[in-house]
């Protein structure tokens, strides 16, 4: 062989070495985009799982206060109602006694009239 067609073979061999070179790199860049998206995907349901566990703790932790603040509301409706008759029987003794009691706040009043 020549030595120009020992150059040629060896420059050909060369510039195909480099357009290898880059389509590997193009194929390893279009793998590794490839197993993010495949890893953001697979990473979803569990993201899914644990933000679904994260609000039933809330949910719990708001139904726990939610059920203290009706028991509080209860305890608080029947001590205003106990106070009421309590009020109601000192009234009927002042009156008995001829002491006209002092009207009651406006609230009361609205109270007695409308239930609410």
């Amino acid at each position: 062989m020549s030595g120009n067609a020992i150059f040629a073979g060896t420059l050909f061999t060369g510039l195909m070495t480099v357009v290898c070179a880059i389509i590997a790199a193009r194929a390893a860049r279009h793998a590794a985009a490839d197993t993010r998206e495949a890893n953001r995907l697979s990473a979803e349901p569990n993201q899914r799982t644990a933000d679904l566990e994260a609000f039933r703790e809330i949910r719990s932790g708001l139904e726990t206060r939610l059920a203290k603040v009706e028991d509080s509301d209860r305890s608080m409706r029947s001590l205003v109602r106990d106070f009421a008759r309590y009020v109601s029987e000192l009234t009927a003794l002042m009156r008995l006694q001829d002491i006209e009691p002092p009207a009651p706040p406006e609230r009361v009043d609205d109270y007695y009239r409308t239930g609410v």
